[in-house]
């Protein structure tokens, strides 16, 4: 492991806060919350050799899923803040980190191109983002359908079947993108209250042509959520994108909601979703009463705009911390780290496609338009290739090199498997390049992942 610099970080920010509160008595714990050093201390050795048994997600050779390590200044964040124990729901439960949450969301809606007039707050996950996204459209248009691609995150429909919404998956071309003519026959149906647009799939990082889907707002009238959970912050690269993904990109900003994870490419630790509504005036269907809770400030609560109560404020304060450290500007350190694992993944599908041996097949529509690369083997059959796939993540695996699997229609690569059915599925090696380092630990990536192609091919 990298030497961690939090430890450090932490000693004299923890005597800062102290010091905040030096002028409170001191007090001796109860006896029940009481615990030697020594005691503490061979529980934590226990705790560590119990957490040995992960995979090493901190490390440049885990490129499997989507887990990015934190950045230390959110780390040490997070725990400075759990001195305290903040709750971000009433402002005496959080009082600091509720300005702080404040701060941080207007910064990612700014990012988005909401400068002063929208409706935000952090969630305890995209799903719940999502959740409270896909509920407000509900309100706003009961009884009609919501309608997003068939590569869009599962969630969706798990959701709308939670809030009692119907909801229709709509086929994707060859690239995982939502099929617009598809998209417009439903539309032509005439009860499609929302579509969700995803920006960055969880397969395969698939950008849907937002752009275009605007255009058909016009002619039939529908609510947009953006589901940028996974690739929202590729916002701040256009320059790295190609020409389709960087038109959806540009046209966010009209979207009627947003869902950005900042526990993925934000660098948080989970849980840390946010969801973003342009129009401020949502805010109604949220409006409760709590005869004890909000008493303390006539300021907004974040409780009275989120369905969830109790959340931790450690997560606003690390997001807060983070941002401070790198702002969410193009160009910045944080961009340029996006645009490093961008470059990786691109160099990786150009070593796929021109492997000498000839040994795999990525997608046939072209390079991948975020960090993840999808990749199945060439073999005579789909069967076969799907076989492989599993054989080489073991033996990846044994090396060291962490990828992922993931099961994708047939048809989305070359059609070199003889007798395939293109309706039918294959299991392909999948990596998700989103730490900065992956671009430089490419070669050793490259190396080992072709080894462990020729251990499986000799048997």
């Amino acid at each position: 492991m990298p030497t961690d610099p939090v430890p450090g970080l932490l000693a004299g920010a923890t005597e800062a806060l102290e010091a905040e509160f030096g002028s409170l008595p001191a007090f001796d714990p109860a006896p029940e919350s009481a615990a030697s050093p020594q005691e503490m201390a061979t529980i934590l050795a226990a705790t560590a050799r119990r957490l040995g048994d992960n995979y090493p997600y901190f490390h440049p050779l885990y490129a499997g899923q989507m887990l990015k390590p934190p950045h230390p200044i959110a780390r040490a964040a997070y725990a400075l803040a759990m001195t305290i124990n903040p709750n971000n729901h009433a402002r005496d439960g959080g009082r600091a980190s509720s300005a702080m949450e404040i701060e941080a969301v207007a910064e990612i809606a700014r990012m988005f191109g909401w400068a002063d007039i929208f409706l935000g707050h952090l969630t305890s996950s995209g799903t719940f983002a999502n959740l409270e996204a896909l509920w407000v459209a509900g309100q706003l248009a009961p009884g009609r359908r919501v309608v997003g691609s068939a590569q869009a995150h599962y969630t969706h429909q798990r959701i709308s079947a939670v809030l009692k919404l119907d909801y229709c998956p709509i086929p994707t071309d060859t690239r995982g993108r939502i099929d617009l003519d598809a998209l417009e026959a439903e539309l032509r149906e005439g009860d499609v209250g929302t579509v969700v647009v995803t920006l960055g799939t969880t397969a395969i990082g698939a950008v849907d042509p937002l752009d275009q889907i605007l255009a058909l707002r016009q002619r039939y009238g529908f609510r947009i959520h953006v589901d940028a959970a996974y690739g929202g912050y590729f916002h701040l690269i256009p320059e790295a994108l190609d020409e389709p993904a960087r038109r959806a990109y540009a046209a966010i900003s009209h979207a009627d909601s947003i869902v950005v994870d900042p526990h993925k490419h934000g660098l948080q630790p989970y849980g840390c979703g946010c969801v973003l509504f342009r129009d401020p005036a949502v805010g109604r269907f949220y409006k409760h009463d709590s005869p004890y809770t909000y008493f303390t400030s006539k300021e907004l609560h974040l409780g009275e705009i989120s369905l969830e109560c109790s959340r931790a404020g450690a997560a606003a304060v690390a997001l807060w911390a983070t941002q401070q450290l790198l702002p969410l500007t193009p160009g910045g350190t944080f961009a340029r780290g996006l645009a490093r694992g961008r470059a990786a993944a691109l160099e990786l599908d150009r070593r796929l496609r021109q492997d000498k041996y000839a040994r795999f097949q990525p997608l046939a529509a072209g390079p991948p338009e975020l960090d993840i690369v999808v990749w199945q083997l060439n073999t005579d059959t789909p069967e076969r290739a799907s076989e492989m796939a599993q054989k080489i993540f073991v033996a990846c695996a044994a090396d060291d090199l962490h990828l992922a699997l993931v099961q994708l229609p047939q048809s989305w690569f070359r059609p070199a498997c003889a007798g395939g059915d293109a309706s039918r599925h294959v299991t392909c090696l999948r990596s998700v390049l989103m730490k900065p380092e992956h671009e430089a630990w490419l070669d050793r990536i490259w190396v080992t992942l072709t080894a462990a192609c020729a251990k499986v091919e000799e048997g």
